[in-house]
């Protein structure tokens, strides 16, 4: 959500103040920074502290049936997560913060009860319950030691609003999802989820045994596939979509009280550059999964080594990412050399289907390397014809060729066929995903790897 509200703004780097005088209004304002002393140093780029709260109490009785979010509110934090915007503004990093782990809340006052407590040792949510935003920053600063700029806090009716006025977000999953708990039910494929959906989706942690770090991992990448949905819908370069999306979010946010217009446009003329492949996502290393605490219970306690090398990347305004090549090969769920092709020429243009088998089989695609004319040679665009049972080799195959259409064709069996349309112009090289391959430091990943293809 914070990223997103990043990206609606990206148009008021053209519009200026003009289109976004009067929106800051609607943002509910804390002072989550009031008296902070002993802060960290601040570093290059900008920190902003996304914190996403049950909202239970805001919810009426029909939609808690409906979006399966029984029980009473906690008052305390779903989710924590740093984003770091680069200072050149070419990069964004997400960072998760488990809700489990293990913190220790610094001197402070409950906001409920008004008692004084001393340091103690707490799971990370139990910040926001006992001192709200203000013990939340504190709290993240001092295991952090990065300082956060701003502060941004969503709930669950907020999200729904928010995904629902983009339009929805595509998602794609290669294996059934389903969790009995939130209700979520996905099939393995690709999906357009809606705000109440996508809240199953990013909510559910009984999908597997990877529980909260499960959840968190596919938080990130329902972010990355927000970004990609945003950056290419249409909505950054409409005025009345922009302001229609920008009003759904920041009327339902609550922000610091410095976090008004001025910021929105210099957001928004620094982040044009934005994009998928420009954001990367990550958790903070855990070094104890089951780290049990007398009156708390089982937490997660973070590697102190490796989250010390995070933070201090991030505070280094360095990409956690490691570099990787523009001309790098794009990932796919199916193996080229698992998939057997036949090429046809829909067009009258000479040659074109020898151009197109050479092309696929130099990507490992198993092609006949005996091209053929199509009856029908007035194609403009580029088609995949497919039998369902192959679907995930059929988009496998359509990654390597930008800009082409999947055509179901039941019975057709396990060859698939590529008739060459005029709008070809080059195969793309794609590779299978290997699960082995290593990651970056503490799992990184950019948003283009893990948005649909």
């Amino acid at each position: 959500m914070a990223t997103s509200l990043s990206m609606a703004v990206l148009a008021a780097g053209g519009a200026g103040h003009a289109l976004v005088t009067g929106l800051d209004s609607d943002i509910e304002r804390v002072d989550p920074f009031k008296d902070m002393k002993n802060r960290p140093a601040r570093g290059d780029g900008t920190n902003l502290l996304l914190v996403g709260t049950d909202g239970r109490d805001r919810i009426s009785p029909e939609e808690k049936a409906q979006y399966r979010l029984g029980g009473e509110p906690c008052h305390c934090t779903d989710t924590v997560m740093i984003v770091h915007l680069s200072e050149d503004r070419k990069r964004a990093s997400v960072v998760s913060l488990p809700r489990d782990s293990y913190a220790e809340l610094p001197a402070h006052t409950d906001r409920s009860t008004g008692e004084r407590h001393k340091a103690h040792p707490v799971k990370l949510n139990a910040a926001y319950a006992e001192g709200g935003p203000r013990l939340t920053v504190r709290t993240v600063e001092n295991m952090t030691h990065v300082k956060i700029d701003h502060y941004l806090e969503v709930d669950f009716m907020s999200f729904v609003e928010a995904v629902d006025v983009l339009g929805g977000v595509r998602i794609c999953t290669s294996r059934p999802l389903r969790d009995t708990v939130t209700g979520l039910d996905l099939p393995a494929g690709t999906h357009e989820l809606h705000g109440g959906q996508a809240l199953q989706y990013v909510r559910s942690r009984h999908v597997d045994g990877a529980a909260d770090l499960g959840r968190m991992q596919r938080q990130q990448r329902f972010l990355a596939a927000l970004i990609a949905r945003a950056t290419s819908s249409g909505v950054l370069l409409n005025p009345v979509r922009f302001r229609r999306v920008t009003q759904a979010v920041l009327g339902s946010v609550r922000a610091d009280k410095d976090f008004g217009t001025d910021q929105l446009v210099d957001l928004g003329r620094a982040m044009r550059s934005l994009s998928p492949s420009s954001s990367e996502f990550t958790t903070v290393p855990i070094g104890t999964m089951g780290y049990d605490v007398k009156g708390i219970g089982s937490t997660l306690k973070w590697d102190g080594r490796k989250a010390e090398r995070l933070f201090r990347t991030l505070r280094d305004d360095r990409p956690l990412a490691p570099h990787r090549s523009r001309s790098e090969v794009l990932r796919v769920e199916v193996a080229p050399q698992q998939i057997q092709v036949q090429v046809e020429n829909g067009t009258m243009t000479a040659g074109l289907g020898q151009r197109v088998d050479r092309g696929l089989a130099a990507s490992g695609f198993r092609t006949t390397g005996a091209p053929v004319d199509a009856q029908d040679r007035s194609l403009r665009r580029t088609v995949v014809r497919y039998d369902p049972r192959w679907d995930r080799s059929a988009k496998s195959l359509a990654a390597a060729l930008p800009g082409s259409e999947l055509r179901a064709v039941a019975g057709q069996g396990k060859l698939l066929r590529v008739i060459a349309g005029a709008d070809f112009r080059k195969v793309g090289k794609v590779r299978a995903f290997d699960p082995k391959e290593k990651e970056g430091e503490s799992g990184t990943v950019t948003g283009d790897q893990v948005t649909c293809p």
